[in-house]
């Protein structure tokens, strides 16, 4: 009679879980990786991130706000579909007491850095905003700078930045009113909000349109209407 085997059960991992690749988007890279939960520290790194420690991670969950990670924080890679992550300098959340109290994705950090204007990320209740201030303004107005603000909706950059925001409210300087706009109450303020929107001939681009692109838009839109006839 042969001896019982007394060794020790061994602990199985899932079938095919061992040697199963797991993709995540971060920023706009795609990395893959073995580890179905890999930590915040551990995703960074993936991510070429260095330090690590000087960088924030934020989670975006399909329908809501990003959410950051902390960097011993377990990320479960498992749920179908390619998990997606932005990540912050945390020297872009220091200086001036700007508030950052939500993240953006880094090419439209990397743009607001870029553009030199002073800003903050303001969310009010589940309102996320970009502020601009001293924006340039053509002139014709009744001001040469004003602050600027557009809303960030769940789902962007896929969703779109749409119309846009100004304090102090602008008006022509020969006296003309412009058209299709109203009052907007958002940080304390009220604010003039322009109801300019894309054209089905201009849509929004997913993976082109961004902060850069509206701004853009949104100089267009000041100066065509400057040029209407009175």
């Amino acid at each position: 009679m042969s001896p019982e085997n007394t060794a020790e059960p061994q602990p199985t991992e899932p079938k095919g879980e061992k040697d199963a690749i797991y993709k995540v988007q971060i920023d706009k890279q795609v990395y893959e990786t073995r580890d179905p939960t890999p930590t915040g520290l551990e995703l960074l790194t993936l991510a070429g991130k260095f330090p690590p420690n000087q960088f924030a991670l934020y989670e975006k969950p399909k329908g809501g706000p990003p959410r950051r990670i902390a960097l011993d924080e377990r990320v479960d890679l498992r749920e179908p579909g390619i998990e997606r992550f932005v990540t912050l300098p945390l020297d872009q959340t220091e200086g001036l007491g700007a508030r950052r109290q939500f993240v953006l994705p880094a090419d439209d950090a990397q743009w607001l850095d870029f553009y030199g204007l002073r800003y903050e990320l303001v969310a009010e209740g589940n309102v996320l905003r970009v502020v601009l201030y001293d924006f340039p303004v053509p002139p014709g107005y009744n001001v040469e700078k004003v602050a600027v603000n557009v809303r960030i909706d769940a789902g962007y950059p896929d969703v779109q930045i749409d119309m846009a925001y100004f304090f102090p409210a602008l008006a022509h300087s020969n006296g003309r009113v412009i058209p299709a706009t109203c009052p907007d109450n958002f940080d304390g303020k009220t604010w003039q909000r322009w109801s300019r929107h894309r054209t089905p001939a201009n849509p929004w681009r997913p993976g082109i349109d961004n902060l850069s692109t509206h701004f853009a838009l949104i100089e267009s839109w000041l100066s065509r209407e400057l040029k209407k006839a009175p």
